[in-house]
């Protein structure tokens, strides 16, 4: 075994080995460590009533196999056979290996740790495509899937799943909840939308911003409240009440002074006769049931957001994050959600892939294809990196200055989507800097330039 460590060990200090080939020789020789040949693997195809698992060797020979119906929470006495198993067939003990189905891992990963075990993920993806070669055919079972999970783990084609604290966890799960209320939210302005588009359009010509003004939901509220669905009744409150029944109704959107230019023109609004007339009594109900459903959706997401900005307090980390120009907490927090502890990632560009932000070659010989997005790793992260560049980039100088770059450069000039995709990915390198090393943004180093003076 010591002559297998130095081995590896002369091969990665060569020159020659490029920096892929080096992580690559350190992420093998890490599962390695996780499934040595004195271990047998226990493949474990989970679901919620029926388990299938095979104890194998690694050259995926079969020598025990179990189905039981059980729920996950009950699979150690699954692993006790399986060591068992494995110790009467000569081997030390057992290494772990399933497929990250919904949270049943992270039940078998506690079991497994409990005993003991080591426990490592196979993608679903390679499961599937694995399938299809065993024999050329689309057939599918369980116990089949669980020898699968084993061959792929034998051959390290494995990864080891996160482990997080409790309090990366409650991140994790507010940030989900985040994301549903978002949609929601996101969905009640396109609803409410269409539907003064159709019955009242005048209304939303009254702001420029309407879904984003106070004063115009203040005055939306108090209109389809008291309208019941014929606009000539809220007008006869005279344009004095209106505005004083509107500045009752503003604190409950988060303000205290209205805008006075655009309540008048929602009441002017009152009496344009455009929209469809037989659908207006209905469509202004209907709306007022959606305004509510949003206005409750928008506190929801205001409380969710301050628990997330008060767990990344608890992490110390909201000082350093928000050090980044045009990074929000309540932004920091939730790539956070997604991303788990960065000090899990080895280096920047790591954070990258698995937001699946890095590029894609597609070349061969003197071929160069056109270079895309991998749009592989996690579609969470992705967004929330898209959703925060966004906002960086009209106050991060040095976002600003990247893209304009990319835009406008002569050689390989990008398109405006592909230059905020690149700046998202620049965002999430900072971001693991700022978190693993623990210091401030610094705009003079995200530019390059202390680097560049540093070489000359």
């Amino acid at each position: 075994m010591a002559s297998h460590a130095s081995r590896r060990t002369s091969v990665n200090d060569r020159s020659d080995l490029s920096r892929g080939d080096r992580n690559r020789n350190e992420k093998l020789a890490r599962m390695r460590g996780l499934l040595p040949l004195t271990n047998a693997i226990v493949g474990i195809d989970l679901a919620d009533h029926q388990q299938a698992a095979v104890v194998t060797d690694h050259d995926s020979r079969v020598f025990a196999r179990r189905k039981l119906s059980c729920r996950p929470w009950e699979l150690g006495d699954l692993l006790e056979w399986a060591r068992a198993k494995a110790q009467d067939a000569g081997f030390t003990s057992v290494t772990v290996a399933c497929e990250p189905t919904g949270h049943r891992w992270r039940v078998l990963d506690q079991l497994a740790t409990q005993r003991g075990l080591s426990l490592v993920c196979v993608q679903p993806l390679l499961v599937w495509r694995a399938r299809e070669a065993e024999d050329l055919t689309w057939d599918k079972s369980d116990p089949k899937d669980a020898v699968i999970i084993a061959r792929l783990a034998a051959g390290l084609r494995c990864y080891v799943p996160e482990r997080t604290t409790a309090t990366w966890a409650r991140l994790r799960h507010l940030g989900a909840r985040r994301v549903h209320l978002t949609t929601d939210a996101t969905a009640g302005v396109q609803q409410l939308r269409d539907l003064l588009e159709c019955v009242w359009p005048a209304a939303l010509s009254s702001s420029g911003s309407p879904f984003r003004s106070r004063s115009w939901c203040a005055s939306m509220t108090v209109v389809l409240d008291r309208a019941d669905g014929d606009l000539s009744r809220v007008r006869r409150l005279g344009r004095a009440r209106f505005v004083a029944v509107v500045r009752r109704e503003l604190p409950r959107w988060g303000a205290t002074r209205p805008c006075l230019r655009i309540v008048n023109a929602v009441f002017d609004a009152l009496a344009d006769p455009v929209g469809v007339v037989a659908h207006r009594p209905g469509g202004l109900e209907r709306a007022q049931l959606v305004l509510a459903d949003w206005a409750h959706t928008r506190r929801r997401l205001t409380e969710v957001e301050a628990r997330m900005v008060a767990v990344l307090d608890e992490l110390g980390l909201t000082e350093l994050v928000t050090s980044i120009d045009g990074l929000t907490a309540v932004g920091a927090a939730t790539l956070l959600a997604e991303t788990g502890d960065l000090t899990r990632f080895r280096s920047p560009r790591a954070v990258v892939k698995h937001a699946g932000l890095c590029p894609r070659d597609n070349t061969s010989g003197t071929y160069q294809g056109k270079t895309s997005l991998s749009g592989r790793g996690r579609p969470e992260l992705r967004l929330a990196a898209w959703r925060a560049v966004w906002a960086a980039l009209p106050n991060n100088s040095v976002l600003a200055a990247r893209f304009h770059h990319l835009t406008t450069r002569e050689d390989n000039r990008l398109a405006r989507q592909q230059a905020r995709a690149a700046c998202a990915a620049a965002l999430l390198r900072w971001l693991h800097v700022v978190v693993t090393g623990g210091v401030r943004w610094d705009p003079v180093i995200a530019t390059g330039r202390s680097t560049a003076r540093a070489a000359a």
